[in-house]
């Protein structure tokens, strides 16, 4: 889309308060919010309804721990490595062209992934999945970013909340139906190859309703060097917390981890040489020291991480061990993504001074939530009122951590840095779910072999909630610098 002129970002234009149209920008803001958004639903559909269908996955393939991990996450490392320069992309080639070629890219492996023969297959396409989600979704955020100010900014970010909430639980509701009902005696495949068909559609809608764009004038040229380097920081960082737990934390594991903190390091040193010269940096250094960006990535990233985590290892303890089928699985999550959903749409109606307190508050429902789920669920199934209730709340705080959050984060961040901006943000966003499945699944995979599922489930419950205080502490400390 053409960019924007480069003017304070809260400076909306009074003849249009949906959208911040200047002349020569597009007329047709929400119609494009909907079409992007809807991508989006799809590519977070896909992503949940592998969680509930992972179980399935593992039995007809005879998918290892570590292998059916990687089909859960290597989605997720490929586009977190991809979503900066992605976003960076879309700036130099214009929003529309990479959006389309995303998607293509998207439904044509989702199609592959669904006639895959083998785990190894199935890896190799889930992660041309993400490359192709590492061009689609960074768009999102950056046309939020430039076509939208004020008040109707943080209408379409709680949209865009909305969406992620809705797309994840819908994957859940998904993927039980199209794993539980065998679809033709396809078993896990419905669960892929339902992208085929709404990607298409999204193609052509996409085709004929998003306008043609200009490649950004003042759009800087892709850093090579900072890809490469932030690339090697992601990967050594995902990699052996996918693999290591399987493989008892060798050596190797820990090499790695520590190479991501040094090429993590190397990375900020690079790009601040590079800024100073006068060069592009894949991310410009002043992005990372607007006020709050610090508290704002943390936060982003322990949301994401405590809701991966958490529908990971909750999938596993309702079909292995409560013996829930996919379909009741699925929808166990329902009241999550209801919760979620009403809460993303309405916390914008709290006086703006509210909003930070309120998304404290959200870290200790969703804490507190949390642990009450792993008491109801400890010794078996404790299905009823009381597990919906702490459900629905688990969704609520989440949405109330994120939606102000994410707003905030956007604030301050004026025109010309909405490509980066958008693509630190969802890269955040999808680094923290690649950590959660990790993290939180590698411990509950351990104390199930040790100490069974009720058991492991609620040392799980525990750490997300020790997680979801840790982004309680985190807005604080903020609130009192």
């Amino acid at each position: 889309m053409p960019t924007t002129s480069h003017r304070p970002p809260d400076a909306a234009d009074s003849r249009t308060p949906g959208s911040s149209k200047t002349p020569g920008t597009d007329n047709r803001p929400r119609v494009v919010l909907a079409l992007v958004l809807a991508a989006q639903f799809m590519a977070l559909l896909d992503t949940s309804a592998v969680h509930v269908a992972a179980p399935t996955i593992r039995a007809e393939l005879g998918s290892s721990g570590a292998g059916l991990q990687l089909i859960v996450a290597g989605y997720t490392i490929a586009y977190a490595t991809l979503l900066i320069t992605g976003a960076r992309l879309g700036a130099l080639l214009g929003h529309r062209r990479v959006w389309l070629g995303g998607l293509a890219l998207f439904t044509v492996a989702s199609l592959a992934c669904g006639l895959a023969e083998g785990t190894g297959w199935l890896i190799a396409f889930r992660l041309l999945q993400g490359v192709g989600a590492g061009l689609l979704i960074p768009q999102v955020l950056s046309l939020i970013q430039l076509h939208f100010t004020g008040e109707a900014r943080v209408r379409a970010v709680g949209a865009y909340s909305a969406v992620l909430a809705g797309g994840i639980v819908a994957g859940l509701v998904v993927g039980g139906v199209l794993a539980g009902t065998d679809v033709p005696g396809a078993g896990w495949r419905p669960v892929f190859l339902v992208n085929v068909p709404i990607g298409a559609a999204l193609l052509v809608l996409g085709a004929r309703l998003l306008p043609r764009d200009r490649p950004g004038r003042a759009a800087r040229p892709l850093d090579l060097p900072g890809l490469a380097l932030l690339a090697a920081a992601v990967g050594l960082f995902a990699v052996p917390l996918v693999l290591g737990q399987e493989r008892g934390w060798p050596l190797w594991t820990r090499i790695c981890l520590a190479g991501a903190v040094v090429a993590l390091v190397v990375f900020r040193a690079y790009e601040s040489r590079l800024a100073r010269r006068g060069g592009a940096p894949l991310i410009a250094p002043r992005l990372l020291r607007t006020p709050g960006t610090g508290a704002a990535v943390t936060r982003i990233a322990l949301v994401m991480a405590v809701n991966a985590g958490c529908f990971f290892a909750f999938a596993l303890h309702l079909q292995e061990s409560l013996g829930y089928g996919p379909l009741r699985a699925g929808l166990m999550s329902l009241p999550v993504g209801l919760a979620h959903g009403a809460v993303s749409l309405t916390w914008r109606r709290l006086p703006v001074r509210r909003r930070p307190a309120l998304a404290t508050g959200g870290f200790v429902v969703t804490a507190s939530a949390l642990v009450a789920i792993g008491v109801l669920l400890r010794d078996g199934d404790a299905a009823g009122l009381p597990l919906y209730a702490a459900l629905a709340a688990f969704g609520a705080g989440l949405a109330a951590a994120h939606g102000p959050t994410l707003v905030g984060a956007l604030a301050g961040v004026p025109p010309e840095d909405a490509a980066d901006a958008a693509g630190v943000l969802v890269t955040v966003t999808q680094l923290g779910q690649v950590a959660g499945v990790a993290v939180f699944g590698a411990l509950f995979l351990d104390r199930l072999e040790a100490e069974g599922s009720g058991e492991a489930w609620w040392w799980v419950t525990v750490a997300l909630a020790v997680a979801s205080v840790l982004g309680a502490l985190a807005g604080l400390l903020r609130e009192r610098r």
